[in-house]
């Protein structure tokens, strides 16, 4: 007996149906029901969809609106942070099923006119094949990166819970006392290697070796594209950035000629995985909103219409997760990840900024007032003195390269690292209390789905158990933690960024905040004399020209600029 688990063009709901011979069965009762449910294919398409919406929700991490701005380190550059490319408005909830059912219907006229569905599936698996590129590439990028900080980690703990510290500058690993924070350099430990592996006796070739291959792979090369003189085209790059375009280019060139379904699968799971990248639901109240109304398209257009299941059926492209066994195939539509995972993902990013929120304190300010008054003997000026007190943030640690850090602080036996590793902590191991809820309302529906599914012999639209069970789990978490009202106010529209807005709060005898201003910070870069502007303490004058020779310019010029490696 096989099922089959369908999926919508556009990726944003599915449904799932069982083969032809079985569609007309008697309900299974529910004992063998549940017994399939340990049949391996049924076990993979819960893995791998959970796995999905896991990498995806931690790969879209960003500095929440309650973290500061992170503190640059010795020689570190200040980044552009990133932003979401589209965020969803409350009209989306109309938008989407209407948008989705005139595409959905279009291919169904299409197919039956057609009758024979090759060339459209041609069609759709190069568009698919081109369009996979990006998210295969951001999916590879981010592999590869937390791969070399596995290899080349920042630091790691030994059995006693000391934290060590790896230092490429000085090509040497250190401790930090507690209580002086002096640094002490050890003492025959001169390998980027972690844990053991930095014991080994090593050859002066080798070790030079090992640091310049961590240099080449944490390093940013500076690319830089220049015409008459005018700088075109500049950015950083890293070893990593070309190989996950090229891993990215030959996968979904050999998905074009091969449509094997394990690379069907890499590509599916990495369009997932960059749709959480690049999309956000922007506040819970939204994103409910457009599960709620995607829940009814996917019921509408399965049990009332033939679209869904006849356009899925005959639609072979990277669409959904393909899994087969000795006993049958089974199938998940890219929808039942991504739909419910996004709002997944924002619960992730929400239990960040609670986490950081938590951090916030209120540092007492001076305020002097100077009033006039008038006299008999002339005006008199007074000056008073009040404390107030300015609510600071923590600054918020990247989460980039900090897997590898927490896999090497984290002893045997535990799943949090040690608490002297305070920024992979910070970065990694918070609280997820809301995550870990919608996990577990994904994982009973995805089972719900499953098991309606192998009783009745018939598919079911699995948005109809998996917005109930996510968006059910977040509320009542939200209930039963009594912070409904925080859930409901948070946005990802920018308005809680107050990045640039010094926030002066009065607070009662109890240290309770009962009133607060806003004023707007003058510009984070400053002006030297020379006119350079200092950004994160490094200095960048106006070379001219982009720093062509004084009465010359560069017809043409392309160039990659290395930093030197330290020694």
């Amino acid at each position: 007996m096989s099922s089959s688990s369908e999926q919508s063009p556009l990726d944003v709901a599915d449904t799932s149906s069982p083969s032809p011979q079985v569609a007309n069965e008697l309900p299974s009762p529910p004992v063998f029901a549940f017994a399939r449910l340990l049949e391996p294919q049924y076990l993979l398409v819960i893995a791998s969809a959970l796995v999905v919406i896991w990498l995806g929700a931690h790969g879209s991490l960003r500095r929440p609106p309650s973290a500061a701005p992170p503190k640059l380190k010795r020689g570190e550059k200040k980044r552009e942070e990133e932003k979401f490319v589209e965020g969803l408005v409350a009209s989306d909830a109309i938008r989407f099923p209407l948008m989705l059912a005139a595409v959905l219907m279009g291919l169904y006229y299409l197919i039956q006119w057609l009758q024979d569905p090759a060339i459209l599936n041609q069609i759709l698996r190069g568009y698919m094949s081109i369009m996979s590129v990006a998210g295969l590439s951001a999916l590879a990028g981010d592999a590869l990166d937390n791969l070399t900080s596995l290899i080349f980690p920042t630091m790691w703990a030994d059995g006693k819970g000391q934290v060590h510290h790896i230092d490429t500058h000085r090509r040497c690993q250190y401790v930090v006392d507690e209580k002086t924070s002096e640094e002490t350099v050890i003492k025959g430990k001169d390998t980027p290697l972690p844990g053991r592996l930095s014991s080994l006796a090593l050859s002066p070739s080798t070790r030079h070796f090992l640091w310049e291959l961590h240099h080449l792979l944490t390093q940013e090369w500076t690319v830089r594209l220049a015409v008459r003189g005018k700088t075109l085209v500049k950015g950083e790059l890293h070893v990593n950035d070309l190989l996950r375009f090229a891993i990215a280019g030959a996968v979904s060139v050999a998905y074009h000629f091969t449509r094997w379904d394990a690379l069907s699968n890499l590509l599916s799971m990495a369009m997932c995985y960059f749709s959480f990248l690049m999309f956000s639901p922007t506040s819970f109240t939204i994103g409910s909103m457009v599960l709620a109304s995607l829940f009814i398209y996917d019921v509408v257009m399965v049990f009332y219409t033939p679209y869904m299941i006849t356009v899925a059926k005959n639609i072979d492209a990277p669409i959904k997760l393909v899994f087969t066994s000795a006993k049958g195939a089974s199938m998940l539509g890219l929808g039942d990840i991504v739909v419910p995972g996004m709002l997944m993902a924002l619960a992730l990013r929400f239990d960040l900024f609670q986490h950081y929120q938590r951090q916030t304190r209120l540092e007492p300010v001076e305020l002097a007032t100077e009033t006039e008054t008038d006299t008999a003997s002339g005006t008199v000026t007074v000056a008073t003195t009040t404390t107030q007190h300015r609510r600071v943030k923590a600054p918020y640690v990247d989460t980039r390269g900090q897997w590898g850090n927490r896999f090497w602080t984290t002893p045997f036996g535990r799943l949090s690292p040690v608490p002297r590793a305070a920024d992979t902590v910070a970065a990694t191991a918070f609280p997820k209390p809301y995550f870990y809820a919608s996990i577990a309302g994904y994982a009973a529906g995805m089972l719900v789905t499953l098991t309606v599914m192998l009783i009745f012999n018939h598919g079911q639209p699995a948005l109809l158990y998996l917005v109930p069970g996510v968006t059910g789990s977040l509320w009542l978490t939200g209930l039963v933690r009594g912070e409904v009202k925080d859930m409901w106010g948070y946005t990802e529209d920018g308005s809680l960024d107050t990045e640039d807005v010094v926030v002066v709060v009065e607070v009662d005898a109890e240290g309770n905040v009962v009133k607060e201003s806003k004023k707007k910070e003058g510009e984070e870069g400053k002006t030297g004399k020379d006119g350079a502007e200092k950004n994160g303490g490094v200095e960048e004058k106006d070379k001219g020209h982009d720093g062509a020779t004084a009465g010359h310019h560069e017809l043409l010029l392309f160039s990659i600029t290395a930093s030197p490696t330290l020694t």
